[in-house]
């Protein structure tokens, strides 16, 4: 039988996907925002999807947001730092960085460090984890505030361990929604397709960077909600203030 002409045969078709991999929602101790609220913001700012990621608790059967793609996430406190799961399909259950992995991956989700040089640039600490890791956060919109070259330093460790690159806002609070996020070419606009493309390594992590008085809101929230002693909001007081001069002064790099 002759094969057909070429018009005739079926080509892959690839889209653009902007997908912001790192928000928390109301769920989290210093989070605001209900699901809704942050699909809405997401849309408005051309974003095609989002990672719902809030501290040591997973979102498990996330409602649908008709062709807006909310990927169920957590965000787990390790002995090695933070870790993103994305596309997880239960609780995460544990705070050790390696069995957290291994359980993210039994769900078949992406882990993902997170922020890696927020508070340090020792990148031998983290040799340990590389070998089973996912990806890497690259940009983060929050990381600059506390090392002001952490994504820079990220970006350069993903590079050199070969790992995928990963962005996300870290937003806690609406103005930060969309502030990051990944690009990536997808086959077509689904939840497995997404995370097939972001396991290709082709993505491209881009941002721009928070302010940092919506940290110390997000902080202030975590003691409202925690009831915090009034030594609480007397070391918030001085850490409001810092925020605000990081503001002030940013040049960036």
């Amino acid at each position: 039988m002759a094969a057909l002409p070429a018009k005739y045969t079926a080509e892959k078709v690839s889209m653009e996907l902007k997908l912001d991999l790192h928000i928390h929602s109301e769920r989290s101790p210093d989070g605001v925002m209900a699901l809704e609220e942050i699909v809405s913001l997401a849309k408005a700012r051309g974003l095609d999807g989002a990672a719902v990621c809030d501290h040591d608790l997973a979102l498990v059967d996330p409602p649908e947001f008709g062709d807006f793609l909310l990927i169920p996430g957590v965000e787990v406190s390790t002995q090695l730092g933070h870790l993103l799961g994305l596309f997880v399909t239960g609780p995460v259950g544990t705070r050790d960085f390696f069995q957290a992995v291994e359980m993210i991956h039994s769900q078949g989700g992406l882990a993902v460090l997170a922020h890696p040089f927020e508070h340090s640039r020792d990148g031998a600490r983290l040799a340990p984890a590389v070998p089973l890791l996912d990806g890497i956060e690259v940009w983060n919109s929050r990381a600059d505030r506390k090392l002001h070259d952490a994504n820079r330093l990220a970006a350069s460790f993903a590079q050199v361990c070969r790992l995928p690159a990963f962005g996300g806002s870290d937003a806690h609070r609406p103005q930060e929604v969309g502030n990051g996020f990944t690009v990536v070419e997808a086959e077509a606009r689904t939840l497995a397709a997404a995370k097939a493309a972001l396991r290709t390594g082709t993505a491209r992590a881009q941002g721009r960077r928070s302010r940092a008085w919506y940290a110390a809101r997000s902080q202030l929230t975590k003691r409202r909600k925690t009831g915090a002693k009034p030594l609480g909001y007397v070391k918030w007081a001085a850490f409001a203030a810092k925020c605000c001069a990081q503001d002030i002064f940013w040049r960036g790099d």
